[in-house]
């Protein structure tokens, strides 16, 4: 989630004047497949997050042969690299743009992780869960803001719709993870996290490329 102003602009109404008029033009079919995208995209970003959080350490630990004090990392560089994202997230959006900078987040997220995969060892596994975590870092923040500026729909219903959807992401992916472990290997469930970086950049065009306006 790409920092606070990016929460700050996901959570505040749409002014009066955005808002349907009763009686007014509803939502066309357009505006429905854009919020479809955009439940994709959370969905695949709380994917890659989960997975992270949740198999990161085993995975490292149980496949790479990676002691526990080691084998933590793998987390903690997610979490660390999610935090730096989110930090500098809203100077990203600002010069580039949410499109270009999710997209290139899916691309950071596919490729970090599907070459650690590729080519697996404990520090290229780390650096691929580093990748990842700075990856999806502005992802989900990014498809509520753009849920919640859809045109046609009262104040909020697109937000809530992703929100509440995006918890099949949550919800699934350790279930995901470790139903594909169990049948192959974990390594194999870890795929998750570099398809969840291409879907990203397959539905990012869902999102504004415009820039946003310079704030102090």
């Amino acid at each position: 989630m790409h920092g606070l102003r990016a929460h700050r602009r996901a959570a505040a109404p749409l002014p009066a004047a955005s808002l349907p008029a009763a009686g007014g033009p509803a939502a066309g079919v357009a505006v429905y497949a854009t919020l479809a995208a955009l439940v994709v995209m959370a969905i695949a970003g709380a994917t890659v997050e989960d997975a992270g959080s949740s198999w990161a350490t085993v995975y490292l630990r149980d496949s790479l042969a990676a002691s526990g004090a080691v084998a933590v990392f793998g987390y903690v560089a997610m979490v660390g690299f999610m935090l730096v994202g989110r930090l500098i997230g809203d100077r990203l959006v600002d010069r580039f743009g949410e499109r270009s900078v999710v997209r290139s987040g899916g691309f950071i997220t596919a490729a970090g992780m599907g070459a650690a995969l590729a080519f697996p060892s404990v520090p290229g596994t780390i650096a691929g869960f580093a990748a990842a975590g700075f990856g999806v870092a502005t992802l989900i923040p990014a498809a509520m803001h753009g849920a919640d500026q859809l045109p046609g729909m009262r104040a909020g219903t697109g937000l809530t719709v992703v929100t509440w959807l995006m918890r099949v992401g949550f919800l699934g992916a350790p279930l995901l993870v470790g139903v594909v472990a169990d049948a192959t290997s974990l390594r194999v469930g870890l795929l998750s996290v570099p398809v969840g970086g291409v879907v990203v950049m397959a539905v990012a065009g869902a999102l504004s490329a415009r820039r946003q306006p310079s704030q102090s």
